[in-house]
């Protein structure tokens, strides 16, 4: 029986993950990156979110310059878990145009499901939302036999 290598030294598989996986991924998660343009240049912030649906639902501050920078604009939303030692782990970009949660029932429904947010500023701000029109993925490293992709 040959042993399967893992750990530094193995070879690792690049494999292009399904839609649906990458929202269970995409779930698993707590800390992603908001990707847009700031001042025609490329900019990332980390921010903590929650899937709902196929958005991604993030709070920022009521001045914050990411609200401003993002709202009605396409964006992207890239959260990854990588195991740098195994030389495993996951990426998922989504893409999709951001906009203000403004609806008061749904803003209701999300208050208790949102995480708290880090910066003092969050509260009180905005909700954002990025409907993910467009879901990648890649997972690094070998999969179980019968794993879902």
């Amino acid at each position: 029986m040959n042993a399967i290598p893992v750990g530094p030294d193995a070879a690792a598989d690049l494999v292009e993950l399904t839609r649906a996986h990458c929202l269970r991924l995409l779930a698993t998660g707590s800390v992603g990156r908001v990707v847009f343009t700031e001042r025609a240049l490329p900019a990332a912030h980390p921010v903590n979110y929650l899937l709902d649906g196929d958005e991604v639902v993030f709070r920022t501050g009521g001045g914050g310059k990411l609200a401003a920078a993002t709202l009605r604009k396409l964006v992207a939303f890239q959260v990854d878990d990588i195991d740098t030692t195994n030389r495993t782990g996951w990426s998922v970009l989504g893409v999709g145009e951001a906009y203000e949660v403004l609806d008061a029932e749904r803003l209701t429904a999300l208050s208790s499901k949102l995480p708290r947010p880090w910066a003092g500023s969050a509260v009180g701000g905005h909700v954002i939302a990025i409907p993910l029109g467009r879901l990648t993925g890649r997972r690094l490293g070998s999969l179980p036999v019968g794993a879902e992709r």
